[in-house]
């Protein structure tokens, strides 16, 4: 299957299932399934990812730790370009295919980002916000085993972005495929510990809150976009019932530093 066959089957097979709840609103009629894996997820994160993590950044040096996290961005590069694309943008479109060309050659398959150095940004686009930008609602929220917040819309994006990895049509094994997987998981992880101290109150609400707030910045380009979540934290220090959760972290991507690049 080629990579064009692939980007249309998927979108294909995706606006099947989501042009019924095209207009549907993010609401969260599953938030009792929700919250059983919320539990499930942070008590997994709590005891195995994220000590990893903190043992991966303590004993990896910066300049590797930047160049994993360069590797993996420059892969989600093609997921970038083919969105802004199916999205009509055109000079994103151009920014983020000079950016996988110069930074998978001259930043030797991603490493190093010579391209941020010569003012080519990142334009971060994915399939849920391509469908988004097409009118398809996000549908009722859930949180994913694993994986974490999302909605019917994004996670059936996710689905179509697999498609777009680079590596999905590499001559990798089984084997190799998990470590990188793994390696980028770990790698994520370690960029989102100093989100850490932000899950305050209710985790699964700040958590929903966020997501939901961000997706939705993310859909509109922060066109006329109030955010709720901003303005009144569902975690600020003022909620009576202040327990601190610890968990996942927001959903926020400062600097996109630490965007996962699934394949």
């Amino acid at each position: 299957m080629t990579l064009i066959q692939a980007i249309r089957h998927a979108v294909s097979l995706t606006l099947l299932v989501l042009v019924p709840l095209a207009f549907a609103q993010s609401h969260d009629p599953f938030e009792s399934t929700n919250r059983v894996i919320y539990r499930v997820n942070d008590g997994l994160d709590q005891a195995v990812l994220r000590p990893l993590s903190v043992t991966y950044q303590t004993l990896t040096p910066d300049p590797m730790e930047r160049g994993v996290r360069n590797f993996f961005q420059n892969i989600g590069e093609v997921r970038n370009a083919t969105n802004n694309l199916l999205q009509g943008k055109w000079r994103a479109t151009g920014s983020s295919s000079g950016r996988f060309l110069i930074n998978s050659t001259v930043g030797l398959l991603g490493v190093f980002d010579v391209a941020r150095h010569i003012g080519i940004d990142r334009q971060v686009e994915d399939f849920g916000q391509t469908l988004g930008v097409w009118g398809v609602g996000p549908g009722p929220y859930l949180v994913l085993p694993l994986l974490g917040p999302s909605n019917v819309r994004d996670s059936s994006g996710f689905l179509g972005d697999i498609w777009l990895s680079p590596l999905q049509y590499s001559q990798l094994n089984v084997l190799e495929r998990s470590g990188l997987a793994t390696l980028d998981g770990l790698q994520t992880r370690a960029d989102l510990l100093g989100s850490d101290s932000l899950m305050r109150g209710d985790g699964y609400l700040v958590l929903r809150e966020a997501y939901l707030s961000k997706r939705n910045y993310d859909v509109s380009d922060g066109k006329n976009v109030s955010d709720s979540f901003l303005d009144n934290p569902v975690g600020s220090a003022s909620d009576e019932d202040f327990v601190d959760e610890g968990g996942f972290g927001t959903a926020n991507e400062p600097d996109d530093n630490f965007v996962d690049e699934s394949f």
